[in-house]
């Protein structure tokens, strides 16, 4: 069976981080975030990447990004603009902002054709992580996948977080995701500030999505369609993004496709705001010292 291929998100701005953080060196020989996510899908089955980017960052992401995988596996680009829509759609007058993580994923449709992972490129998602959704796309079953996260072990200290709370059945099955757009840590657990300012405790405990997903080729139909139902009905707001989790809700709601839960013992850690990053250097550090990663991934 051909192996799957990873689909590596990397054309977001980085607004509140302050610059283009998908290259940011973060590993003590000058690795990305990236560099560590490749290196463990490719020691967890994975055969070949796509990267999504944008066409202002080709040149800077190939010298410094790309060519660090292409003597190793196969890699591919494709560009996440603001003009590649469906059919008699136009950009709005005023929109700058991407279109979001499902129209991110739609890039890919022409150069998929096996199953295939999807990860942000500035998330670590340790070792534990890839390994679990390499071996269930290797497998081959009609199922898709999502990798789920503790929550407590994906917050920053230095901010604000979103994530999809999960709700998954007694069988491992997702039910739901549900975006909580303000969490921060609280105590022991944490908590989540909605409409009006008010309060919700969590334990911490919460499953979560970290938009690491296992999808076959059957996706990009029915991404295809919500697209253009999203541009009908909100292509007008500047500020409105196609997620992927409201593609999965509605097509777990509909029962057209199953969604198993992968849960992972890893800490998720990235750089949504700048302060993160000399955790994620100290955190990569303590992995090398441990064991997991070689103090120079690729030699």
């Amino acid at each position: 069976m051909t192996k799957p291929a990873l689909l590596v998100l990397a054309a977001g701005m980085g607004s509140r981080f302050g610059g283009l953080k998908q290259i940011d060196p973060v590993g003590p020989n000058g690795e990305t975030i990236i560099d560590y996510s490749v290196f463990d899908a490719f020691r967890s089955g994975f055969g070949r990447l796509v990267f999504v980017i944008r066409r202002d960052i080709e040149k800077a992401f190939r010298e410094s990004i790309g060519a660090r995988f292409e003597s190793r596996l196969p890699v591919e680009y494709v560009f996440q603009e603001l003009d590649k829509l469906p059919p008699g759609f136009t950009v709005p007058a005023g929109r700058q902002k991407p279109w979001g993580t499902g129209h991110a994923i739609l890039m890919a449709a022409d150069v998929m054709d096996g199953p295939f992972a999807v990860i942000n490129g500035d998330d670590f998602y340790g070792m534990n992580s890839f390994q679990l959704l390499g071996h269930h796309l290797e497998a081959g079953g009609a199922d898709c996948a999502m990798v789920g996260f503790v929550l407590k072990n994906t917050l920053s200290e230095f901010g604000h977080v979103a994530r999809g709370v999960c709700r998954a059945t007694t069988g491992g099955y997702l039910e739901g995701v549900t975006e909580f757009t303000h969490i921060e840590p609280d105590g022991a657990g944490a908590k989540f500030t909605g409409d009006a300012g008010r309060v919700q405790p969590l334990t911490g405990a919460e499953i979560v999505s970290m938009n690491m997903w296992g999808f076959t080729p059957d996706l990009f139909s029915h991404l295809s369609k919500q697209m253009v139902s999203f541009l009908e009905k909100q292509g007008g707001d500047p500020k409105a993004e196609f997620f992927i989790p409201t593609v999965v809700n509605a097509l777990i709601g509909t029962g057209e496709m199953r969604f198993k839960v992968l849960r992972t013992p890893d800490s998720w850690f990235g750089v949504t705001y700048r302060d993160d990053r000399l955790r994620v250097i100290e955190c990569l550090r303590k992995l090398i010292q441990r064991g997991d990663y070689p103090e120079k991934l690729w030699v």
